[in-house]
């Protein structure tokens, strides 16, 4: 199941959000939403966008999958830019033992043209 889900990025007068789609994911459902650009030059400004689901435990943190987004493949609604995207779960997304608590992250990182990275990332859960 995935909780309400916004992540919220801030770069002068832009403004990036990663929307989740739908309240619940079980395992062989695909885990889709939506990353919002609102601001105008934006696209003059972000080179691409990561969206990277981590698995993260008290030891460590690994990528389990990851989707690229270009803007020059976007939708632009006035000025929004409406950037999709989709991972499909599979065995890596569960939980390997019972004793190591494990979290699922979805993290979203802007890569701008200048150099500067930007990231914010929040917790699902999957069941």
């Amino acid at each position: 199941m995935i909780k309400h889900f916004l992540s919220t990025i801030e770069y002068g007068e832009m403004t990036i959000n990663t929307n989740v789609d739908g309240p619940n994911i079980a395992f062989g459902e695909t885990l889709s939403g939506t990353v919002y650009i609102d601001g105008d030059g934006s696209d003059e400004l972000i080179d691409y966008i990561m969206i990277e689901l981590l698995k993260r435990s008290e030891t460590n943190q690994v990528i389990i999958a990851k989707q690229s987004i270009e803007i020059m493949s976007a939708v632009k609604s006035k000025e929004t830019w409406m950037m999709p995207f989709e991972m499909v779960p599979d065995e890596r997304w569960e939980s390997e033992t019972e004793a190591q608590t494990q979290t699922l992250i979805l993290k979203t990182t802007v890569h701008l043209k200048n150099g500067i990275d930007i990231q914010d990332e929040d917790e699902i859960t999957y069941a």
